[in-house]
């Protein structure tokens, strides 16, 4: 880009991405959305190397170009190696691609020497992870992590989260945010046929993932009068560890296909998470109008206040009281399964993509700044 030219859209993006969670999803839904706008998105995978199924999602969208690698996740336990070794594949490729704009989807390479503004966006953290789901602060080993984070955050020129409350939790653990902003993820419904619903409850997730609070559901299943079906990984990354459902029909990890048949067919998705900064399987439950059953936290209530119904994450007795009123209840379903397909309209991929190229924009053609990265103000590792 020329110095005084005036780029209205980034025409190349370079975006990192993992492939494990819903950061994949995001992404493809964004670049997607971006296909309209002549942007093309250079997508740079981490954490494992994508599946068949995801190669083949990636190769429907035209403007999408596939970069893979199996580098480490810097949540991952003992990462640093692997994250280091991506450094220099990123900027390999910053070379080859020449991007007029980063996006950035992870936090500890903020601080590389990028030739373009950087956006980074805020999915989840540790921190913040560890805060809602164990109660309190990681232990001291994590202070790598944190040192990470907080000099990729304090390097980037623009820092997004999909929910107020992630923003302010990220600007509280790791010190103010110069220039922040919140844009809410989004997605579009699907064709099915809702005169189909049945006698079901669905949720899915990361089952290893005790944020999304889905052993909850196991244990209340056998008390509920419809059978309860789980879909997700239950296989913890790095490890040979499992989850074990017993109460449950579980179907494995899905394709996004086999996804929205079963949201076609749930009268009820549930997600009772002790920690979900923005939750797009909720959002596509919506969109398919099921009744929503989440937890209560300040993401969540941020989002579907009025359009869902919200259980305390430990409070088992609640959890099951709720689900079995809504069973005895067609009518009660009805109303807010239409609430939460109302709601999720306020939250389409056309939208997050006027936001994003909106912001875009303005990375683009504002100065940037000549002060060296590494002289971000530090900021100390909170307290137990």
């Amino acid at each position: 880009m020329e110095e005084n030219s005036y780029l209205k859209y980034p025409r190349r993006i370079l975006m990192t991405a993992d492939t494990v969670g819903g950061v994949w999803t995001y992404s493809l839904n964004l670049a997607k959305a971006l296909a309209k706008f002549n942007v093309q998105v250079y997508l740079a995978t981490m954490g494992s190397l994508p599946n068949e199924k995801q190669k083949k999602q990636a190769a429907q969208i035209p403007n999408l170009t596939l970069h893979s690698s199996d580098y480490a996740l810097e949540w991952m336990e003992n990462p640093w190696e692997g994250v280091d070794k991506a450094g220099p594949w990123l900027m390999d490729l910053q070379k080859l691609i020449n991007p007029d704009l980063i996006h950035l989807n992870n936090y500890c390479h903020g601080h590389l020497d990028w030739k373009a503004p950087v956006m980074m966006v805020c999915h989840s953290c540790v921190f913040s992870w560890w805060e809602n789901v164990i109660g309190s602060t990681p232990p001291e080993h994590y202070q790598e992590y944190f040192t990470r984070v907080q000099r990729g955050l304090q390097a980037a020129d623009l820092v997004v989260a999909p929910s107020r409350d992630m923003l302010q939790s990220i600007s509280r653990i790791y010190g103010e945010l110069a220039n922040k902003i919140v844009i809410p993820n989004g997605g579009e419904p699907v064709t099915i046929e809702r005169d189909e619903k049945q006698d079901v409850i669905f949720s899915m997730g990361r089952l290893w993932d005790s944020a999304k609070n889905i052993e909850s559901l196991n244990r209340v299943a056998g008390d509920l009068s419809w059978p309860v079906v789980i879909a997700g990984d239950d296989a913890v990354p790095g490890s040979s560890e499992n989850s074990t459902f017993t109460n449950v029909t579980y179907t494995g990890k899905l394709d996004q296909d086999e996804v929205n048949g079963w949201l076609a067919k749930a009268s009820i998705y549930a997600l009772p998470a002790r920690y979900e900064p923005f939750g797009l399987s909720i959002l596509e439950a919506a969109h398919a109008g099921c009744t929503l059953v989440l937890g209560d936290i300040p993401s969540l209530r941020e989002n579907w206040i009025g359009a869902a119904f919200f259980v305390e994450p430990g409070n088992l007795e609640a959890l099951k009281y709720t689900l079995e009123t809504l069973i005895q209840r067609p009518e009660l379903r009805k109303k807010y399964a239409e609430r939460a397909a109302i709601r999720a309209k306020a939250f389409t991929t056309k939208r997050m993509a006027n936001l994003y190229l909106e912001k875009y924009e303005e990375l683009l053609n504002a100065p940037r700044l000549t002060a060296p990265k590494s002289a971000a103000k530090s900021v100390t590792l909170p307290n137990t």
